[in-house]
This record gives structure tokens, sequence and C-alpha cells, in this order.
């Protein structure tokens, strides 16, 4: 996963969302891992390779390894400090011995994975030139019915009540259409219609899922963390983008010592969708 402007792509938010949310990428992973277990070809993808593609801090890599025990995981991302934490998790996970990583920007052409049996790629192709391109190279690369699986939030996950106590209601909601602002100068593949964008590059859309996330007042002791670094990754992207108002409304939730900090709050609701969409070669 790379750094965009207003998208929290950091390497302690990654791993904040992988336990705050493990829950959902348990859902999602656990859906593409019952497909990969399906004979491909003469063998099964739990004997073959996989990529984690944009693997970011590895919660995708390690989750296919820990689900595959006999494949072999390449995590693939253009940070090298990301792919370090990468192979930290898999020590500790005890999947050292079968997961590798690899730095690399698929901008500048797909390294030699060749084959490949099943590609998890989340939050990650949004980034790329042209994506319809890249899909059609690692098709190209995939072996016979071999699987790729694309996770995209449809729009930014959601923290906050519409009333926060301070400043003019609807914080969340302005903020957001400010970041969408921002993503459609810099990002432009955010939010497109992945099904589409697979079939365009030859592959055969087979499964699509909605990992419906809905957290109220959520329990686990990290979440005003989450949301406290994805609302200090929000304030840089959108430096000069939000009204007076609404930087002071910002500026107090960050202010961990004041009364509206996020880290104080007991009215958080994380909800969101994030679409899973697999494809066969």
């Amino acid at each position: 996963m790379h750094d965009e402007p207003g998208l929290p792509g950091g390497d302690d938010l990654l791993d904040l969302d992988g336990e705050v949310l493990a829950a959902r990428w348990a859902e999602a992973l656990d859906r593409v891992a019952a497909l990969a277990a399906e004979p491909v070809g003469s063998r099964a993808t739990s004997h073959a390779r996989v990529v984690d593609l944009g693997a970011g801090t590895g919660t995708g890599a390690i989750g296919l390894a820990v689900r595959l025990p006999d494949a072999e995981v390449v995590a693939v991302d253009v940070a090298e400090q990301s792919l370090a934490r990468v192979a930290a998790k898999a020590q500790a996970a005890g999947v050292a011995d079968r997961v590798r990583t690899l730095v690399a920007d698929l901008d500048d052409g797909w390294p030699d994975l060749a084959p490949v049996d099943l590609t998890w790629a989340s939050m990650s192709l949004h980034h790329l030139a042209d994506p319809v391109r890249s899909l059609a190279e690692l098709r190209a690369i995939t072996s016979p019915r071999g699987l790729v699986a694309v996770s995209e939030f449809d729009e930014p996950v959601r923290f906050l009540p519409d009333d926060l106590g301070i400043g003019r209601p609807g914080f969340e909601d302005r903020a957001v259409a400010a970041l969408g602002s921002v993503h459609a100068e810099a990002v432009p593949h955010i939010g497109a219609p992945w099904a589409t964008l697979l079939t365009e590059a030859g592959w055969t859309v087979v499964d699509q899922h909605e990992v419906v996330i809905d957290e109220r007042s959520p329990g686990h002791p990290l979440a005003g963390r989450y949301a406290r670094a994805w609302f200090d990754r929000l304030a840089h992207g959108l430096e000069g983008r939000l009204d007076a108002d609404d930087e002071q409304t910002l500026a107090a939730l960050l202010d961990d010592d004041g009364p509206h900090a996020l880290l104080r709050r007991d009215d958080l609701h994380l909800h969101g969708i994030r679409t899973l969409t697999v494809a066969r070669a």
C-alpha cells in the first residue's frame, strides 16, 4: 500500500486497522481461502504461490499463510519498512519459512513471480497508473484458473456521530467530501468498479461480497487510537481544505488532553463497506 494525499497509509495505522477490524479481515480472508483451497489445474492453491500485492504491514499475507498452510506467500510492496514488519509478523506467527518479501512498483511492470495461483490486493490497485493493464499483466503470469481477490472500501471508514458537541454538526460528512475531492485529483481509481475492470483485463468474476463494518461504541481497546491515527493522517491530507470552524473541530479531536479528544470518546461508531471481488484467470 502506498501513501496518498488525504488517505492514511502509515504503518501504525495499517497495524491498528488489522487489529481493530480483525473479525472483518477474517471474514474476507476466510472467503478467499475457501475458494483458493479448491483444485486449480493439477494442484491445489494451498500448495502453490500466493502474492499479497501492496502488502502494507502484512495482515493479508500472514492471514493467508496461516489459512493455506502449504502455500508460499510473497508480500509485495514499494516500502521496505512496511515489509520489515511483514517479516517480523511472519516470524511471530511461525510462518517465516513460507513468507518472503519483495520490494517492487508495479507501474514499472510485474516482477518475475510466475506462476501465481492467488493474488490478494487490499486497498492497493487504485494506486496503479493503469489498473486494467496491470491486471492483464497479472493474468498472463497467473496459473490457469488461478484467482485474484480485490478488497477495496467503497468510501472511507467512518467513526463519528453527527453531533460532536463541538463545532457544526456533520463534520465528518464534510471531511469525507473534502477527501473525495483530493482523491478525484490525485487518485482517480479509488472507488473504481473493480468487477468491470477485472472483466476488461480478461478475468472472469466469480464472487462479489460486501464485508460490512458496523461496530457501535466498539469495545476494542485500540478503537480510539485507530480513530486518532486516521484523523491525524486526514489532518495532513486536508490541510487548507476545511473551513476555520472544521479546522478547530479537527484540532479538538486530536487534542489528547482536551474534553473532545478521540482517545476519550465513548460514542465512536466504526462503519463502512469493504467490497471483496474475486475473479479467475
